[in-house]
């Protein structure tokens, strides 16, 4: 199976999955930790077959023929910025809290992300800071990889300057490794600060976030063809 294939496959069942996460109980723990599992465990999948069809065909998957034109356009190195996640919690949470507000003074706890302890909220920072100075560390080894210039000669085949093409090839696969680990290690880690409820409540937004996306990038593609 092609990764193109895969990935039509993988988009189904994670609308399954997402539907199983809006009809579980809030008070269930253990149901939830158990969806929340399914779902990251689908993404583990994802990313590993994203990388054997790297290893095979790198500069396709930075195509990512699969894709919207919408979504290719908020590619960050054939994908979503890792940093993208954090602004989705504070979004999140400051919608809910803004409906909540009047509750809250009151002394009732809601549970979910509008409700993040001050422990929560300096760890998201934390991580958020961290994320940064790994993402812009990825994005410089890119331009790095990017300024090592490849000519033509003669005969039209590719000579690589200081690298041959080959070599090259490798590094970018193993950029590309580096930033989808990244991505990965941003939603685990948000995932493990937040309580099950908080969890569930993220990984709905950010597929609903996804699905929006390419739902809006579908809709351009077949405008734009006609």
């Amino acid at each position: 199976m092609n990764f193109h294939n895969f990935y039509q496959k993988w988009n189904e069942q994670l609308h399954k999955l997402i539907h199983q996460l809006c009809e579980s109980t809030p008070s269930k723990d253990e149901e939830l930790n158990h969806l929340v599992n399914k779902v990251m465990d689908h993404y583990v999948e994802y990313y590993r077959v994203k990388a054997n069809a790297a290893k095979n065909d790198v500069l396709a998957v930075f195509a990512a023929t699969w894709c919207t034109t919408l979504e290719r356009s908020l590619h960050w190195i054939a994908g979503w910025r890792p940093t993208t996640a954090f602004h989705l919690v504070y979004t999140e949470a400051s919608l809910r809290f803004e409906t909540q507000i009047v509750d809250i003074l009151r002394g009732h706890r809601s549970g979910d992300l509008g409700d993040l302890s001050p422990a929560q909220f300096r760890r998201v920072s934390e991580l958020q800071c961290e994320t940064v100075q790994e993402e812009n560390a990825i994005s410089a080894e890119l331009a790095k990889w990017q300024a090592c210039n490849i000519v033509l000669d003669g005969t039209s085949d590719l000579v690589g300057l200081g690298m041959d093409v080959e070599r090259k090839m490798e590094r970018l696969v193993a950029i590309l490794e580096k930033a989808d680990h990244l991505r990965l290690k941003t939603a685990k880690s948000l995932v493990e600060l937040l309580t099950p409820y908080q969890a569930v409540e993220f990984l709905i937004a950010a597929v609903q976030l996804q699905f929006g996306v390419r739902n809006w990038g579908v809709d351009y593609d077949r405008r734009s063809r006609t």
